[in-house]
Formats: structure tokens, C-alpha cells, sequence
């Protein structure tokens, strides 16, 4: 028995080692086939398998990935098992394939996921399991597919945290009360229903609320039922793509206050004039309603509206305006709106964009008491229309005024224009071209802000009004900026010719400055530090010479990264050339190329004292002494080693101090030369050739003569002229390695007291026997002929 179960123990653990091996080998095998289908997947929490042309889900997905991008493939379906084990997967974009379906628990393990897209696909219906478990979703689109309705069970129930919706498609038609139960709170709520045609009152009244929703429609029939079933749930309605045609209903019927819906969007919409004059009365019955806006709709009419209709249902309650790139087919056609001045006192805020208005009538202008803000940009203002625009009493309470892309042309009667406007703060006439600007404008006495960028203004002038706290005048090629403005907070100087940053002293509160594509090539630390007040500088995009001093002001500055726009990747250095290119926070100069004249100095002065040291010690040492001997000993080597006999014109040449010339000359000159028979000897007073080189005389007399004789005393070694004829001499004589050479000791002298460069004399001193001059004068006759045999050897 024993043996039996160990046989069965051991089958047992081979089996479990097999399947631990395959479910290994399976694992390997599955992060290789996701390695190969998506190479960003390998080791990161991103995956970014985007526009691979893939039709699957590629396996091997971990638990590390938190964002799987498998947009603009071709995947046709989800399996159950394909993201099982993503279970920290936060983002999950799959728009754009051909997904047709999608297995009911295919989401059950992404319970962390907070985004999922299937936007553009093929899912012809919704299935309420897919999303059973995704409590943490926040973000859900689903526009782009072929459902056309949300079915009859709820699909959203289960998603409390969602806070985005997108769903619907061109064959969406139907809303069916229930299909939002579970949604209380959305931000965004987008419906794409052009064509829906059935809409249950009262579906879209279980969101409790929504703060944008956007919601195609072209179907005027349903249009009223959404709007009473939002008043009470959205802050800001966007209605695109509608045809409003006669609507005689209430949208507010049976529908108690307080309302919720703030702000009133059409986009793509078409208008007649009949439904304009109907809608504005609608409306009003929107008490909550403070803004109204118009984004790229057509208006088909000449503004023939029932004013009387509009005037008699009351005041509007709507604050804010906005009418962008209306068009108006017939707009040279168009009425001036007399009759709705009583609909205008309200208003606090208008903006017309991209419209083609050219005017505003003088009577129409005067009734908008209560405007502060007015945006005509991009339209078809010019001068003289202006004039009647702003005209006297008109626009009593603006303050903000955009006039910027119109057709302005002279600064002057634009000033004059405005200064009507005694409230007015703010004067926006960028992007007009004046060309020119006066020495002397009139304007409103509490402008603060003004911009003229984009004017083709040549300079600045007087003009500008001393007022301001905000200036822009870019892109006007300006050179200079030395106006005198005491208040001026922000001054903008954008893609201007500026050299240099503008003085501080006329602008001493500046606190934001924008230099940005000029041609500034640096600004130093005193033009830095003379804003006092400065909090922000943009001078990125310029041209930067990366010098010295401007690189050690950069460094050192420590508010720099503070108060610099776009520090560090906005700075460049435009040269030297060697850093072209580099950001400027990243060069750093040599001391050669930042101090290149101390350089300079310092080693011109190094190279001075190195030869005043090389001097003083060849002094010492006597290196131009060994130089000098150098150089006649190689003289002497290029002669013969003996002048032929022929030329033998002495017995010896005498080398003494002259101090010892009265025993030399008076003594041995008279016993050696009156000998029998008599020797001649070479004397350097008596027998050197006048203007000859010294050397030359040396080294003549020593080839012409037999013997060297040296008269050695403590004067000889100290003396300079015969440390020369001894040295001159010595080079030869003790090359040849010859007995020439006699020396007569006339004094004791230790051998220490021969100079060290004397080596070959002081060796021979050592080495061999010299002739002593004795003081008894037995001893001298003895020392004569001693001599004597010397010379005749």
C-alpha cells in the first residue's frame, strides 16, 4: 500500500508540473502575440494600439495596463475573455472599427474603468449587461452606430458615477420613457437625433440635472416636449441642426417655476422670419433664461418681424447676445428692428462675429441703456457708419467696446467716434488698418485698456491717451517705445522691431511686459532690475547673442524662471555659432571665451615673469656664458683639429688675470723670451689683431701656438675676461684630449674654488701634475727649467 500511494504521489506532481508549465508556456506565448500586434503595449501602462489594421483584441493583456487605445482598427467583436484580466484598465477607446456585437460579459471585470468609447461602429442595439458592472464609468460614448432606440430595459442604470453621455446616430428615431432611469447628474448630455420622430413626454425628466446638453434635431415636432421636460433639469441647451418652423405651443405649458435652463444655444439652425418673431415671444416666457446664441444659422428674411406680437408679451429676460457668422442672404435688405427698442433695455451683454453688420442705427443704439460689453469684430464697420453707430447719447452704460477685422481706416475719426462713450474702460480697433496715428487724439477719459495691434501704425505718438493700465500694440513693426505712461500695468509689444527693452522710467508701475519675436539679442541686469514691479516678461522667440555678461546675469539671476514666459525652451541662442540652437539656461561660456582680454593679459604677463625667471637664473647659472661657449665650440669643431706646422707661430700661449700680468710680463715673459734659445710666446696686449672678435683671437692664437700655458691664481678664477679665454680655449684644447695645455699654479688654490663650469680644468687639476711657483729662489731656478722642458716637449 505504502508504495502504491507513493507512485500515485508522485503521477500527481508530475501533473501538476505539466500544468503549470502550460499554463506558462500559454501566458509566454499570449505576451508575444501582444508584443507582436502592439510593440507600445511591452512594459508601460499605456497601450497604444491605434490604426494597426488589427481585427481582434490582442491577448496578453495585464493587469498593469490602465489606458488600452484600440481606435481605427478593424475588430468586428468583443469576446468575453479578450480584456479579463485588464483589471486596472481606466480608459478603453475602441471608436472607429466595425464592432456588430459584443459578448454580455465581455466589461464584467473592468470595474476601475472610467472612460469607454465605442463611437462609430456597427452595434445595432445596447445591451444593459455590458455596462452591469462598470460602476466606476464616468465617460460613455456611443454616437456612430446603427441602434435605433435604447431598448426596453434601461441600459444605464447601473452607471452612477457617469458624468458624460454621447449616444445617438442618423437612424436614432425613438425615446422611450425609462431609457435614462439610474442617471441623475451629467455635465454633458449629447444626443444626436436628426431624425428623431417619436419622443415620449416626460424620458429625459428622471436626469435631475444636466449642465450642457446638446441635442440634434430636426424635427420641430418634438422640439417643445424636450425643452419643457429640460427647464427644470439643464442649465445650457444647444439645439443644432433644427429648421424652426411656426411653433404654436407654450414651451412651458403646464410647467411650474423655478426654472433651471440659463443659456439657449442654436447651431446650424434655419430661421424665418416669421418663427423669429415667434421664438423671441416663446422665450420670454423662460423666466430663467439670461442668454441667448446664435452659432452659423441662417436667417431667411429681411427682418420683417411682428414687433408688435414681441413688444405687447412683455419684457426679456434674456441678458447676453450672441450672434456668430449669421447669414443673412438678403441682409442689404435688411430692416433696422424699429419697434423692438423696448426689448433692448435689458440687455447687458451683445456680441455680433463674422455677421457683415455695417451699422447700428442711431435710434436703435440709444436704447441699450443697460449694455456694458458690445464684440463687433470681423465685420464691415468703416468710419462714417461708425460716426452714426456711436453716435451722440448712444451706448450710455458701455464699457467694453470691440471693434477689431472691420474697416476702419482713420485713427483719428475712430477716436473721435468713441470719445462720445464716457463709461467706456475697454477699446478693442485691433487689426484695422489706420496706417497712420495723429500727434493728439480724443478719448473717453476712463479708457484703461487699449488695443491697436495689427494697425500699421509707423510709431507711437501723444496720441496714445495716459490713462492706461493695458496697452497692446503689436505687430505694428514698431522700433522704439518711449511714451510716458504713468498707470500702465501690462504693455504688449509682440512681433514688433524693438532692439532693446523700453525704459522703465516712463512706465514705473509696469508689472507684465511682452517682447516676443523682435529683435532683441539680450537685455542686462540693470534693464532687468529697473522694472521694479515686474511679475511677468515674454521675451521668448527673439534672437539671442548668448555673451558673457548675458549669460552670467541669466544664471545668476534668481528670478529669472519666475518671471520669464516660456523659460527656458522659448530662449535660444542665436550665436556664437558654436551654440546655436541651445536653450540659453543650457550654455555656459569658457573662461577664454568670456574674459578673452585678461586672458590675454594674464599670460602675457605669466610669459614676462617666466623670462624674467628664465633670465635671472641663466644669470645665475650662467646660461648665456655656456650659450656663448656653445656656440664657439661648434665654430671650433668645424676647423682642423691642427693647424698644419707651417703655421706654428708661437711656443705658447699665455692665458693670465690681469692682475698677474706684472709677473707674467715683467718675470716669466723676460726669463722665457731671453732664453737661449729664446720662446716666443703669444700675449693677448701685445699679440690679439685689433678688431678682431675676442674668440677668433683665442682661438687663432691657441692653433697657431705649440703649447697652452695657464697662470692659475685665485684672480684668474675670479676674473671674468679669463674665465672667457680659459673657457674660449678649453673647448678645443681638452676635446682633442692632447698634452697642449701647461698649467702653472702661481698661488695655492683649492679646487673647490674653480667654478663648476670649469669641469674639464678642475678634472685635469685632479688628474694631472702642474708646475707651482715656489717662493725660494733655489726652487725657482728649478721651476724654470722645469718650465722650460714643458715648452720643449
Amino acid at each position: 500500500m505504502s508504495s502504491q500511494t507513493k507512485q500515485k504521489s508522485r503521477t500527481t506532481r508530475t501533473w501538476q508540473v505539466w500544468a503549470i508549465y502550460v499554463v506558462l508556456a500559454g501566458n509566454l506565448s499570449e505576451e508575444q502575440v501582444l508584443k507582436q500586434a502592439c510593440p507600445s503595449c511591452d512594459a508601460t501602462q499605456l497601450c497604444n494600439c491605434s490604426s494597426m489594421g488589427l481585427d481582434f483584441i490582442p491577448p496578453g493583456l495585464t493587469g498593469k495596463i490602465t489606458t488600452l487605445n484600440l481606435a481605427y482598427n478593424k475588430i468586428k467583436h468583443i469576446r468575453s475573455q479578450d480584456l479579463q484580466q485588464a483589471v486596472n484598465l481606466r480608459t478603453l477607446l475602441l471608436q472607429s472599427n466595425k464592432i456588430s456585437s459584443i459578448d454580455e460579459e465581455s466589461f464584467h471585470s473592468l470595474g476601475k474603468l472610467e472612460l469607454l468609447n465605442l463611437s462609430n461602429n456597427s452595434l445595432a442595439h445596447l445591451s444593459p449587461a455590458w455596462f452591469g458592472h462598470l460602476f466606476s464609468l464616468q465617460h460613455l460614448h456611443l454616437r456612430g452606430n446603427s441602434y435605433r432606440d435604447l431598448g426596453e430595459i434601461p441600459p444605464f442604470s447601473s452607471l452612477r458615477n457617469l458624468s458624460s453621455l454621447h449616444l445617438g446616430n442618423p437612424w436614432f428615431s425613438t425615446i422611450k420613457q425609462g431609457n435614462f432611469e439610474g442617471i441623475e447628474l451629467l455635465d454633458e448630455l449629447w444626443v444626436d437625433s436628426g431624425n428623431l420622430s417619436q419622443y415620449e413626454p416626460g424620458s429625459l425628466k428622471l436626469i435631475k440635472k444636466i449642465n450642457h446638453m446638446i441635442i440634434n434635431l430636426r424635427n420641430t415636432n418634438v422640439f417643445a416636449a424636450i425643452v419643457r421636460d429640460l427647464l427644470h433639469s439643464v442649465t445650457w441647451l444647444e439645439v443644432r441642426e433644427i429648421k424652426l418652423e411656426i411653433e404654436e405651443k407654450s414651451l412651458v405649458q403646464n410647467s411650474t417655476l423655478p426654472f433651471r435652463i440659463r443659456k439657449l444655444t442654436f447651431k446650424d439652425a434655419w430661421f424665418t422670419d416669421k418663427y423669429i418673431s415667434r421664438i423671441l415671444v416663446l422665450l420670454k416666457q423662460i423666466t430663467s433664461l439670461q442668454e441667448l446664441e446664435a452659432i452659423d444659422c441662417v436667417l431667411e428674411g429681411k427682418g420683417a418681424w411682428n414687433t408688435e406680437e414681441i413688444a405687447s408679451s412683455g419684457q426679456s429676460f434674456v441678458e447676453t447676445v450672441s450672434i456668430i457668422n449669421i447669414i443673412i442672404p438678403h441682409f442689404h435688405l435688411f430692416f433696422d428692428l424699429e419697434g423692438l427698442e423696448s426689448q433692448l433695455k435689458n440687455l447687458k451683454r451683445l456680441t455680433i462675429v463674422s455677421s457683415r453688420v455695417f451699422m447700428v442705427p442711431c435710434n436703435i443704439a440709444k436704447h441699450f441703456s443697460s449694455l456694458v460689453y458690445v464684440d463687433f469684430h470681423d465685420n464691415l464697420l468703416v468710419n462714417n457708419r461708425l460716426d452714426e453707430t456711436v453716435c451722440e447719447d448712444a451706448w450710455p452704460s458701455l464699457q467694453t467696446l470691440n471693434l477689431s477685422q472691420n474697416s476702419l481706416k482713420s485713427l483719428k475719426q475712430t477716436t473721435n467716434s468713441v470719445s462720445r462713450l464716457p463709461t467706456l474702460i475697454n477699446l478693442d480697433i485691433s487689426q484695422n488698418k489706420f496706417g497712420e496715428i495723429p500727434d493728439v487724439c480724443d478719448w473717453p477719459k476712463n479708457l484703461r485698456y487699449l488695443n491697436l495691434s495689427s494697425t500699421q501704425i509707423p510709431k507711437l505718438t501723444s496720441c496714445i491717451p495716459p490713462t492706461l493700465e493695458v496697452l497692446d500694440v503689436s505687430a505694428n513693426n514698431l522700433k522704439e517705445f518711449g511714451l510716458q505712461l504713468p498707470f500702465l500695468k501690462e504693455l504688449y509689444l509682440t512681433k514688433n522691431q524693438l532692439k532693446t527693452l523700453p525704459g522703465a522710467a516712463p512706465i514705473p508701475n509696469l508689472v507684465a511686459l511682452s517682447v516676443r519675436r523682435n529683435k532683441l539679442n539680450s537685455f542686462s541686469r540693470e534693464e532687468f532690475e529697473s522694472f521694479r514691479k515686474m511679475e511677468l516678461l515674454d521675451a521668448s522667440g527673439n534672437n539671442f547673442i548668448c555673451s558673457c555678461e548675458f549669460l552670467s546675469f541669466i544664471h545668476h539671476e534668481a528670478r529669472i524662471a519666475q518671471v520669464l514666459v516660456g523659460w527656458p525652451d522659448q530662449y535660444v541662442c542665436d550665436s556664437p555659432l558654436a551654440v546655436r540652437g541651445v536653450q540659453v539656461g543650457d550654455v555656459h561660456l569658457s573662461l577664454m571665451e568670456c574674459h578673452r582680454s585678461l586672458v590675454v593679459s594674464l599670460i602675457c604677463v605669466l610669459v614676462f615673469l617666466v623670462i624674467l625667471i628664465l633670465v635671472a637664473v641663466g644669470y645665475k647659472f650662467h646660461a648665456v656664458w655656456y650659450l656663448r661657449m656653445t656656440w664657439a665650440w661648434l665654430q671650433a669643431k668645424r676647423k682642423p683639429k691642427r693647424a698644419p706646422p707651417k703655421d706654428i707661430c708661437y711656443d705658447a700661449f699665455v692665458s693670465y688675470s690681469e692682475n698677474d700680468s706684472d709677473w707674467v710680463e715683467n718675470i716669466m715673459v723676460r726669463e722665457l723670451e731671453q732664453a737661449c734659445p729664446p720662446f716666443r710666446l703669444c700675449l693677448h696686449k701685445r699679440d690679439f689683431v685689433p678688431g678682431k672678435w675676442i674668440v677668433d683671437n683665442i682661438i687663432d692664437s691657441i692653433e697657431k701656438s705649440h703649447k697652452t700655458l695657464f697662470v692659475l691664481s685665485e684672480h684668474f678664477v675670479q676674473s671674468e675676461w679669463c674665465k672667457y679665454e680659459l673657457d674660449f680655449s678649453h673647448f678645443r684644447l681638452f676635446d682633442e684630449n692632447n698634452d697642449a695645455a701647461i698649467l702653472v699654479l702661481l698661488e695655492p688654490i683649492q679646487s673647490e674654488a674653480i667654478p663648476k663650469r670649469f669641469c674639464k680644468l678642475r678634472k685635469i687639476m685632479n688628474t694631472k701634475t702642474y708646475l707651482e711657483w715656489p717662493p725660494g729662489e733655489e726652487q725657482q731656478n728649478i721651476f724654470w727649467e722645469n718650465l722650460k722642458g714643458a715648452l720643449k716637449s
